[in-house]
Parts: C-alpha cells; structure tokens; sequence
C-alpha cells in the first residue's frame, strides 16, 4: 500500500527553476493527506507571480501519475510571497516583504512608466502591491494613474496610502500643486522626506512595494540604500549606448553599497510594426543586455515602444488597465514574472544565510540539527 514517504519521494523530484530546489525541502507541500489510497495536498508557490506556475504543477502532477497505487488526487496551488529582506529592523516597516527600488541613470528612459505598469503586474496576479513615488523633485505616478488632484490622510501619526486600481500609492504629488509649484528643497530635506514616506506610512501587509526613484545617483537614492534593508534594485534603461553607459554608473553605486540588483529591464526596445509583425530597433539594439552581460545579472525583459503606454500614462490610464491583452501589456507581464522569481531566488538566499548565521551561533553550545520546512501530513 502507498505511503507518505513514497510520495515525499517522488515530489522531491520535482525542482523549482528558479530556486534550483526540490519542492518539498522548501517547503512548498502543505496538509497532506493519505487517506486509504486518497491524496490531496496543496503546492505553496513562492510567489503569485511565478513564471515556472504551471510548469512545476505540471511537473507534480506528472511525479504523482506515476504512483499507480493512488485512486484519488486532489490538488490545491496557493502562493506565499517570500521576505527578500530582512525584516528584524526597526524602521517600522516589518509589514513589507520585498522593497524594490527602481533606478535608472538618466531621465527619459520611462522609469516612472515602468515602475507603474510593472506594479498593476504584480497586483493583478494576486500580490499585494504598493507604489511609493520618491521623486520628490518631480513626482508623476499622481497624473499616471489619474489623481492630479488626489491626496492622502494622515491617522494616527501615519501617513494613509492612497488606494488605486488596487496599489496603496504614496506621492509627494499629492502634497504639492504640480501644475505650478516647484520643488525647491536641499538634499536633506528631501532624504526627511523620503524617509518619512517610507517609515511613518501604514503600509500594512505588502507582499511587494516599488520604489520609483529618481534618475541618477543623488541624495534619494543614497537614502533609500542606506535606510533600511530593500530586496534589491532593478535597472530600467532603453537601447541606446548612452543610456546604457549612464545606467552603468547607477548599477556600480548600488554595488558599492552592497545593495543586490535584481535585474534590468529595457524600455522602448524595439517598435513592432501593426501591419507585418516585424521588429525595427529604432533607438539601436542591444544596450540592456550589454549591461546584463557585463555585471552577470539578469535581463528581465523588453517593454516595446508603444504610443498607447505613452498617451494612457498622459491620461492616467495605464495601458495594464485599459489595454491587459496587449502585446505591451504581456511585455509587462513577464518581466513582472521574471522579477518577482529574482526576488524568491534573493529571499532564498537570505534564508540560507540566516541558517547558517544561526548553527554557527550554537555551534559552540551544543549540538544542534539545521531544520527544513517539513510538509504537515497525515496518513489513515
């Protein structure tokens, strides 16, 4: 008769992509259940938007075919977001499990663009998601989403996100007059303020929060690293050489800072023409992945050149709500996938060295067996 161990055995055959893992030493089998030749379980994703999903339930459901033994399968796929960051600080921000900045080295490149329409992403498969505009110089993410004259509460001492299209957005926009009013401030005034933003928010339970940044290596970006632990930051560039080049300068900074980078993502790639399919590379070829190529991190994706996200994002109508079918809208899916798999790949190893900082503390004590999330189960 079937047991539980024979089917451990043929579920730890099953390895994550991503994490390079079997699913169960992760952890990701939750309530099984044996019951006289009847299974039922549930697979625990790491993130709702993973892009190995339907690949790895495939791949279990393949592993428990070959049991022949069993009458009935019953399978049930969630997802739990892994913390990529550590979450033991102080800064009152334990709520959050991934921070991801946002960067780029030049203005222009549609960074604010991106950081909107890759958070809807991540909100629409499940996640919870917030947008935090810290380009406190000249904040857009108001007027993106069609809020130029929205604004935020303040309760409790806390700063209340504003709720739209299902993000919990924060903006300096929705503090100043942005069709008149400039803002004039030295930088640690503006670092005050980003750190409030961060800090005295209710952010409450984020799997996800995108930090839009502004260009270049100043003051914001510098605060951002050094206020409170984040997952990582992700590069947006365009092809062309001098955007690359400038973008470099920010990929170097943060590594300096020993801030992990999560990736790059290019914008206005390439133009796909709407009567024969063919790609043209208007702004040259290539720049993305030289930057990805020359520090070894992951390229996560090409967003093409639209006029739809450019007018929507002028009318507050991002194209991952007007237009979710579209071929920019899938461009956004997927890098949105590939981010949030860098991020699982990031809290993994945040885990491995936890545990290892954690024998090696009661190594000279006594002696001690490193745990692993065992699957709860059940056998009658």
């Amino acid at each position: 008769m079937v047991g539980i161990d024979q089917v451990l055995e043929k579920l730890s055959t099953v390895i994550d992509p991503d994490l390079k893992k079997d699913i169960v030493s992760m952890g990701m089998i939750k309530d099984l259940e044996l019951n006289d030749g009847n299974l039922k379980f549930t697979l625990e994703l790491t993130t709702p938007a993973c892009p190995f999903n339907v690949e790895i339930e495939d791949d279990v459901r393949k592993a428990i075919a070959d049991i022949s033994e069993l009458k009935n399968f019953d399978l049930k796929v969630t997802a739990k977001v892994m913390e990529g960051r550590s979450l033991d600080d102080d800064t009152g921000m334990a709520t959050v499990k991934n921070i991801i900045g946002v960067a780029s080295g030049k203005g222009g490149v549609g960074k604010s663009t991106v950081s909107l329409n890759l958070a809807l992403a991540l909100q629409q498969t499940g996640a919870k998601v917030g947008l935090l505009d810290a380009d406190i110089y000249g904040p857009s993410i108001p007027l993106m989403l069609g809020m130029k004259d929205g604004s935020m509460e303040v309760e409790d001492n806390k700063l209340q996100p504003a709720d739209v299209h299902g993000l919990k957005v924060v903006s300096f926009g929705f503090f100043a007059d942005q069709s008149n009013q400039a803002a004039i401030y030295r930088g640690p005034i503006i670092s005050g303020i980003l750190k409030q933003f961060l800090v005295d928010t209710n952010w409450s339970d984020l799997d996800y929060l995108i930090v839009d940044l502004p260009p270049g290596t100043g003051d914001i970006p510098l605060t951002l690293a050094q206020t409170i632990p984040i997952t990582g930051i992700l590069v947006v560039t365009t092809p062309q050489d001098v955007a690359s080049y400038v973008a470099v300068k920010a990929v170097s900074m943060f590594e300096k800072l020993n801030v992990p980078i999560i990736g790059v993502v290019e914008n206005m790639s390439h133009f796909v023409c709407p009567n024969c399919d063919d790609k043209h590379y208007i702004f040259g070829e290539g720049g993305a992945k030289k930057i990805s190529e020359q520090f070894k991190m992951p390229f996560l994706g090409e967003i093409p050149l639209n006029s739809g996200i450019m007018s929507g994002s002028d009318l507050g109508k991002p194209i991952m709500m007007t237009n979710p079918d579209s071929p920019s809208a899938e461009a956004f899916r997927k890098s949105a996938k590939n981010i949030a798999a860098q991020c699982s790949i990031i809290a993994s190893k945040l885990q491995e060295e936890m545990a290892s900082e954690g024998s090696s503390e009661t190594s000279d004590k006594e002696p001690t067996t490193e745990s692993t999330p065992e699957p709860t189960t059940t056998q009658t």
